[in-house]
């Protein structure tokens, strides 16, 4: 069957110009050894948890849940709905998704399996190399997130394991109290996915995802390589 499955790479390329969390450092390369000097190239990396295409673990927001390395590596490939919401966000950086869409998007393609995860397309994927664009004016964060009435339901109700989104954070860049992490996902031992792009190519329902995650020892998070296959 992966033989003929479709390959999507959800990933934005990691560097130094990745737009970051304000107040985050930026990833930093230095080259320790070359195939000139040495014989082989490499070099060291420096990063923050939360950088680029990344991976939140449980613990990221609730104290005492799972760390990186403590995620089970079944939950980390797992089938994906993916709502798109691009069309009535538009340019509405204050936007999220709403109960009713959920509800509206399983009403058109069915309920919505136990042990997925959902992603959510707003298009602001398509703003992520021009920082004002993706993250608002500086002291002004802004872009789309989850509501807390969906992510409620997508918790309680379709017993889901993961959240992703195409933007800086799950959560609302307006929700300064973090609702979504703090109080409905983090708390269940629920994982996020951040900065995801390419979300456009995926079906609404059908697709599975593969994230490479570092299964760094005691970490909030990690970037990651997030992979989709397609049937």
């Amino acid at each position: 069957m992966l033989n003929n499955a479709q390959v999507v790479d959800l990933t934005i390329p990691l560097g130094a110009d990745v737009i970051m969390w304000p107040g985050a450092p930026a990833p930093t390369a230095e080259t320790l050894v070359t195939v000139a000097h040495d014989g082989f190239f490499a070099r060291q990396v420096t990063f923050f948890e939360h950088t680029g295409t990344h991976f939140d673990a449980p613990c990221h927001f609730t104290e005492g849940q799972s760390t990186v390395d403590q995620i089970p590596a079944k939950s980390l490939v797992r089938p994906i709905a993916v709502i798109d919401i691009s069309a009535r966000v538009g340019d509405d950086a204050d936007a999220v998704l709403s109960l009713e869409e959920v509800l509206a998007f399983e009403a058109t393609h069915g309920a919505i399996p136990e042990g997925s995860a959902v992603f959510l397309r707003t298009g602001w994927e398509d703003r992520n190399r021009d920082s004002v664009a993706y993250a608002g004016e500086p002291g002004n964060l802004r872009f789309p997130g989850f509501g807390v009435e969906a992510a409620e339901y997508l918790v309680s109700t379709r017993k889901i394991v993961g959240l992703g989104i195409d933007t800086l954070g799950i959560d609302s860049g307006a929700a300064t109290s973090f609702p979504v992490h703090s109080q409905i996902t983090h708390p269940k031992g629920l994982w996020h996915l951040e900065n995801l792009q390419n979300l456009k190519e995926l079906p609404p329902l059908g697709a599975w995802v593969v994230v490479g995650v570092l299964p760094l020892v005691g970490g909030s998070g990690s970037p990651a390589r997030v992979i989709a296959l397609l049937p």
